[in-house]
């Protein structure tokens, strides 16, 4: 009899318990967090070949991207712009090293247009492309580096933006091939 009594208050208080937690002790649902979506612009032209130097480059897969919230348009993460840096080194007779580069932005009548104040200035490095690789170009050398640098707000609005300027900072060095012989001879027969 009292096995069947423990058994009816056991279920008795899973119910309750159940009920409770279906009714008022869970955390109330989460609202749906907004979806963000990528906003891109384009960039015309998408592609560059600039001569600096010793060093010619080209700017390719050029765009900037923004993340936006949908329904409210907030600005979910601040405009970058992108794209594929190719350098060559076109001297017959220098090395370079690559060390970095910055890129600035300019209106209509060639004044810089600033980034907001919270944003770090579009500075880049110009690491090494691959494995094994390192970031100097001998002569007739190129190296591939993809760009991801801060786009100011401003220059999103139509016919603000007139030019990009790429600076690159690189250390030309002698570059010389020799050939180095020394006599030997084979002993032994």
């Amino acid at each position: 009899m009292r096995k069947v009594q423990w058994m009816r208050a056991s279920v008795a208080l899973m119910s309750v318990a159940t009920l409770a937690m279906t009714l008022g002790c869970s955390p109330p649902p989460q609202a749906a967090a907004a979806q963000v979506n990528d906003r891109y612009y384009t960039v015309t032209p998408d592609a560059m070949t600039v001569k600096a130097g010793i060093l010619t480059g080209e700017v390719t897969q050029m765009r900037v991207t923004e993340q936006v919230e949908e329904g409210s348009g907030r600005i979910a993460s601040p405009a970058k712009l992108t794209g594929k840096l190719v350098l060559k080194n076109v001297s017959k007779d220098q090395s370079v090293r690559l060390v970095g580069g910055s890129i600035s932005y300019a209106d209509a009548q060639g004044r810089p247009i600033a980034l907001e104040t919270d944003r770090a200035e579009p500075t880049f490095k110009l690491a090494p492309s691959s494995y094994g690789s390192s970031e100097r170009l001998d002569p007739g050398q190129d190296a591939t580096h993809m760009l991801e640098v801060e786009f100011p707000a401003e220059a999103l609005k139509q016919k603000k933006l007139k030019d990009i300027r790429l600076g690159v900072v690189y250390l030309p060095a002698p570059y010389r091939e020799d050939t180095l012989s020394f006599p030997v001879s084979i002993g032994g027969q």
